[in-house]
């Protein structure tokens, strides 16, 4: 088992900036390729970023590509995503996953364990 904790999450203006992190613990976290999803209301969980277990390798969403950034700092068993030019439209709940494949993956169904998630809300 892997345990996800998020945090980092809140109420910003548009154009302003936030750095969401997600705590691992349980099983050996540079194990997983790591990803972030968001999930609005209404709405299905969507891709945002992921990368591999080394974090060599990123993936990005076209929504979020020049915006956001994933990272991993294995000795902290952490994975961080920064949002910087947030729009209203990024307003949703937001998820770390962990993935046990060695490629990366988009599909939520494809990750092993979540987080809980933390509250993004954009303003304008």
């Amino acid at each position: 088992q892997v345990q996800l904790v998020e945090s980092g999450g809140g109420l910003v203006q548009a154009g302003g900036s936030l750095r969401l992190s997600c705590a691992a613990s349980g099983r050996t976290f540079s194990n997983y390729a790591m990803g972030w999803f968001r999930q609005a209301p209404g709405k299905e969980r969507e891709f945002i970023a992921a990368t591999t277990r080394g974090g060599g390798t990123t993936t990005y969403a076209d929504s979020v590509k020049g915006r956001f950034t994933i990272s991993r700092d294995n000795a902290k068993n952490t994975v961080y995503l920064q949002m910087n030019n947030l729009k209203p439209e990024d307003t949703a709940i937001y998820y770390c996953a962990a993935d046990r494949a060695t490629v990366l993956r988009l599909a939520p169904a494809m990750y092993d364990y979540w987080g809980r998630g933390t509250q993004v809300t954009v303003s304008s």
